[in-house]
């Protein structure tokens, strides 16, 4: 007859046992239990056990101690290869007993294992031994404390690179593996459907931080969190839609993802919301409500929207119009280091708008705008050395900083810089710069450089002499309302200069320019008039 084993009263159900024969710690066999020299985490009563465990299937799941650490350890991307392969095939959680599927957010432990994340999530919340529901090896921690460890690994480089002494793209050996562990404990989180390391994630993918650049997976792990309710993540989620970066480009759900966002009170959301009402993209133009969200994050100190703000103030849209509400909320953002608010102060205090008229203080808020690589503030600001405005004067150091605007593309900047090269003032001498700075403002569109380019053409200054050439470029600046083009333009009717004569097109365009109080073309006009060309004479009484 078989009698049934006691149990020491003293015994611990979760006490230690053998890996091979599960023999307690404490019985005759085994007085005291010997961890494995390798891992330390599996225990046996011989050797003779362990021989036998390691030979059994041990040996392919020990990790020793210097890289089982989870934040060391990067899992597997079951989503290639093999793992995805035996997902699909049909092998199963053993926790909730469900085949994988390849749509299933998976739990990768240290030990290889793989599991459902939610599956894994809820074994930690009923308390029972975290341990590796296969081979026993102990859990990580759990996600909050597995995502708060790395994000403190990873704002350490974060700030390394900040500070200028490194770079994302050449870290140094020891950095790199702290993103790198950064990145496989906000995998594993993300893994158990922790949000804010789902988030984490897909910025590292998004910026190509520790990863290789990925719009795609970072739409896919910003979509995991956003649904989730994670503000930031929703935020980020708007706008790749707004840009159409891992998804197809769509305002509608740009608005979408932003509004679930601001309604959460998230500024960059709020202040991108204000945006799509100002353009009206993604729902029906509104400045009110626009002004209303702007409002909204500037409270919360976002600079972007206290210096769209400042602009709604300036402007008188949605918003009963204030130079001093304009400079109020242009000061808040500017003293952030904003650069476009910067700027935008400066040219407050150059118009004495909302403030005393200070060309010191313009000059100042222009130069830590430019400093920053702002191009309208160094065009203003080379402005402000040409004419001596709160500055000594200097045309050496106004074509210094007209040369940095023009090379970002600024047209008015590239126009001065024509001026600059035409009369010899800075640097040396040469229409064929003039002409070719001329010629880069003017197809931007500026028409100043259209009507200077024009006269280049006309007089054969740094270019082949061409009516037909001046003719066309005068066209253009006199069609944006340039009264100096317009005049030129009715010169070149009036003599046929590149064009057909006609009397009737020279009257039409020196009155254009008359109206705009160019004096030379009202003398011209009065010329044309009294001798009855281009308009009907009367004769006396009739």
């Amino acid at each position: 007859m078989m009698t049934q084993k006691k149990v020491k009263k003293n015994s611990k159900p979760d006490g230690k046992v053998c890996g091979n024969c599960s023999a307690p710690e404490g019985n005759e066999s085994a007085p005291k239990l010997l961890a494995c020299a390798r891992c330390g985490l599996v225990v046996y009563c011989s050797k003779d056990c362990q021989r036998a465990h390691w030979k059994a299937n041990h040996k392919q799941h020990c990790i020793s101690k210097a890289y089982r650490v989870p934040q060391h350890q990067k899992p597997p991307d079951i989503s290639k290869g093999a793992d995805a392969n035996a997902a699909a095939s049909g092998k199963m959680c053993v926790i909730c007993q469900n085949e994988f599927s390849t749509d299933d957010s998976v739990s990768t432990l240290p030990c290889t294992h793989v599991f459902h994340g939610m599956c894994m999530s809820e074994l930690r919340k009923y308390g029972v031994e975290p341990v590796c529901p296969l081979c026993r090896v102990p859990l990580p921690p759990g996600p909050e404390k597995v995502s708060e460890e790395a994000a403190r690994r990873y704002m350490v480089i974060d700030r390394l690179v900040e500070a200028g002494r490194a770079s994302w793209s050449t870290l140094p050996e020891w950095a790199q593996r702290e993103v790198d562990a950064a990145i496989a404990g906000w995998r594993t989180a993300a893994q158990e459907g922790h949000p804010r390391a789902q988030s984490n994630l897909g910025f590292m993918f998004e910026k190509g931080r520790g990863v290789a650049q990925s719009d795609e997976k970072a739409f896919q792990w910003y979509r995991k969190a956003a649904d989730q309710g994670h503000a930031q993540a929703q935020s980020n989620l708007g706008f790749m839609f707004e840009k159409g970066r891992g998804v197809a480009q769509s305002d509608e759900k740009a608005f979408q993802w932003y509004s679930k966002a601001a309604e959460q009170g998230h500024a960059r959301a709020q202040c991108n919301l204000g945006l799509m009402f100002e353009k009206g993209r993604g729902v029906a133009q509104s400045d009110e409500k626009a002004f209303q969200w702007y409002r909204k994050a500037a409270d919360q100190g976002d600079a972007d929207a206290q210096c769209n703000l400042g602009l709604m103030f300036e402007n008188g849209r949605g918003v009963a119009q204030s130079d001093e509400e304009a400079v109020q909320w242009y000061r808040k953002a500017a003293d952030q280091g904003h650069a476009d608010a910067q700027c935008n102060l400066g040219l407050m205090f150059v118009d004495g708008r909302g403030v005393a008229q200070s060309d010191e203080e313009a000059f100042q808020w222009y130069r830590k705008a430019a400093d920053q690589g702002d191009a309208d503030a160094q065009c203003n600001l080379g402005l402000m050395f040409e004419k001596g405005r709160g500055v000594a004067q200097s045309d050496e150091k106004a074509f210094q900083w007209y040369s940095k605007a023009a090379d970002q593309r600024d047209a008015d900047a590239q126009c001065n810089l024509g001026l600059m090269f035409e009369d010899g003032r800075g640097v040396a001498q040469s229409d064929e710069k003039a002409f070719q700075w001329y010629r880069k403002a003017a197809d931007q569109g500026c028409a100043v450089a259209q009507c200077n380019l024009g006269l280049m053409f006309e007089n054969g200054r740094g270019v082949a002499q061409s009516d037909e050439e001046a003719f066309q470029w005068y066209s253009k600046a006199a069609d944006q309302g340039l009264a100096q083009a317009q005049y030129n333009l009715a010169e070149k009717f009036e003599h046929g200069r590149g064009v057909a004569q006609s009397d009737e097109e020279a009257v039409q365009w020196y009155r254009k320019a008359a109206e705009q109080g160019h004096l030379q073309t009202q003398v011209r006009l009065s010329r044309l008039v009294s001798a009855g060309r281009g308009t009907a004479r009367v004769e006396p009484g009739k």
